[in-house]
């Protein structure tokens, strides 16, 4: 996937093209793949114990009516993830969930990573398993699009006062260049599918959220001893968590055919 600062999580680009009406199978698979090695699936319905490929995925989920959510599950947090999913789903920290007239299911990515720093290469396979109805709980868990979009601009200036008050481009040497790289990021080169504004701005801005909490507590030394109040990390936290439940909240979405 892309280096970039805010990029979207696999789960979230599949999800989204999952939802887009008309849109080609194989667009969809290089926008989820980008430089990873083809993706397999085991669990795919239809096939059995036979190893599908994320193209079989996509012609399978992408006709009909269903409901597609990308749901960015943490430790303490499953956001709505089924019961037979969570464990799999928080080890991954993303997953897919579809429902159709035909059943529900978790898509979940195991993404084992290879090669070196310069020359990165990642293997994944999506595991997908039967699951029970699953929106109520996710929509309860997660909230509306618009109950998202409001506490995420509540959430950005906690954020950025953590940033200030850390002062983190004075201890860690990369960390100017990596604030500058979220500021200046933008939707236009995420591999995903026309967005509405609203989605569209939810998706950024929840993004940059999760960039920056991470900037603000990646750093085990400097980060310790500069965190004077425990009331700030916990802020953090609850940021994070914001940020994660209004990328599935701008994820989900019911198509008709």
């Amino acid at each position: 996937m892309s280096a970039d600062p805010v990029a979207l999580t696999r789960s979230t680009v599949l999800a989204l093209w999952l939802q887009a009406v008309g849109a080609a199978p194989g667009v969809a698979v290089r926008s989820v793949q980008d430089d990873d090695e083809p993706h397999t699936v085991t669990g795919l319905p239809g096939f059995g114990d036979d190893t599908a490929g994320l193209k079989d995925l996509v012609s399978t989920w992408s006709s009909g009516p269903r409901e597609v959510c990308a749901v960015l599950p943490a430790p303490g947090d499953p956001s709505g993830v089924p019961a037979a999913a969570t464990h799999d789903a928080t080890e991954a920290g993303e997953c897919v969930l579809v429902a159709t007239p035909a059943g529900a299911w978790a898509a979940v990515p195991r993404i084992t990573a290879f090669g070196s720093r310069l020359e990165p290469g990642h293997l994944v396979e999506w595991r997908v398993v039967p699951v029970p109805p699953w929106s109520t709980a996710v929509a309860g868990a997660l909230g509306s699009l618009a109950d998202a979009e409001r506490e995420l601009r509540t959430s950005l200036i906690t954020a950025t006062e953590a940033l200030d008050t850390l002062d983190v481009a004075r201890w860690r040497d990369d960390a100017a260049d990596a604030i500058e790289a979220v500021r200046r990021s933008s939707t236009s080169s995420w591999p995903v599918p026309p967005l509405d504004g609203r989605r569209a701005r939810v998706l950024q801005l929840a993004s940059r959220l999760l960039a920056i909490v991470d900037l603000a507590t990646d750093d085990d030394g400097g980060a310790v001893n500069l965190w004077q109040a425990d009331q700030r990390s916990t802020a953090l936290r609850e940021v994070a968590r914001t940020a994660r439940h209004a990328l599935g909240a701008a994820a989900y979405a019911r198509v008709d055919g």
